[in-house]
């Protein structure tokens, strides 16, 4: 891979992805543990609290032999002392080979590539972008239908503020998607700086009842509550939208529901027993995408 960081989901092309997923189909069948990464040491840079991408950051890294260090709260590094970050990541290219890294502002992972001489994968940052994870979204398509070109997706929720589906969204730029609903309130429509760098057709809407009879894939974000800066905001959109069996009933026969997670409200529990539901099926891919970024990285596959 000629990749030095992973920022954005543009920073993958097509090719790229389509190896990620290949590379991810071969770990998925290796139970036990490899030794590619023997003698590599990767960093757990989390100012942000995490738990499915840290943890499974940190088993793809175990399993393919690496050496995982780091940690999952600001408060518990010398950022807490006033240290900067820029000081921080130096401080971590003396330590590993690559950062795993996750914070609370945009563009904090492009500023550490920036002085980093060791790959910096962007685990979220803000707003902004989650791209792993749009690779972990895309693969579970890909697994399910065979196939992402033709599909046509519906992104359900915080399209404002959800950097999911900022990745995701930029992602599909590299596949043909048959078109895709952005279903939200008004004021949490996606952000025009995403939308104008889109190759494929998009339709904004505020009620999925119009268009779920359409969707492929529905694609359910939470309200990002800790993105809003007044409180009163979040409290008059909290639950535009609850994905429940009326709405279920409605789906096509073969489309599924995906949520990157944490799960609020926003899906009844009554929706994880139809086959339409996908979502931990999706959480449990991500482990061996992250071995194969990885893999891609620090092994040169």
């Amino acid at each position: 891979m000629a990749l030095k960081h992973l920022i954005s989901s543009f920073d993958l092309n097509r090719d790229e992805y389509i190896s990620i997923f290949e590379y991810a189909d071969k770990f998925s069948m290796v139970k036990s543990k490899l030794n590619y990464l023997q003698g590599k040491v990767i960093s757990l840079a989390f100012f942000e609290p995490s738990t499915r991408t840290a943890q499974s950051f940190h088993t793809a890294g175990l399993k393919l032999g690496a050496d995982v260090i780091g940690f999952t709260s600001e408060e518990s590094t010398s950022i807490a002392k006033g240290e900067n970050l820029a000081d921080t990541i130096r401080m971590l290219n003396n330590y590993s080979d690559c950062i795993i890294m996750r914070h609370k502002y945009d563009g904090a992972a492009l500023f550490a590539s920036e002085i980093s001489n060791v790959p910096i994968i962007n685990a979220g940052d803000g707003k902004h972008e989650h791209p792993t994870q749009a690779i972990i979204d895309l693969y579970t398509v890909y697994k399910i239908f065979n196939e992402v070109d033709g599909i046509t997706f519906g992104l359900l929720g915080d399209l404002k503020y959800a950097r999911t589906v900022n990745s995701l969204l930029r992602a599909l730029t590299r596949f043909r998607p048959k078109k895709v609903f952005l279903i939200s309130p008004s004021q949490l429509k996606a952000r025009r700086e995403i939308l104008d760098n889109l190759n494929y057709p998009v339709i904004e809407t505020e009620n999925p009842y119009d268009v779920i009879q359409e969707i492929d894939v529905l694609y359910v974000t939470r309200i990002q509550k800790e993105r809003f800066v007044d409180e009163v905001e979040y409290e008059k959109v909290k639950e535009s939208y609850i994905v429940d069996m009326k709405l279920v009933n409605m789906m096509k026969k073969d489309s599924i529901i995906l949520h990157p997670l944490p799960r609020v409200n926003e899906i009844d529990r009554r929706v994880d027993k139809t086959p339409h539901a996908k979502y931990f099926f999706q959480a449990s891919l991500a482990v061996p995408v992250r071995m194969a970024l990885l893999y891609k990285f620090l092994y040169g596959g």
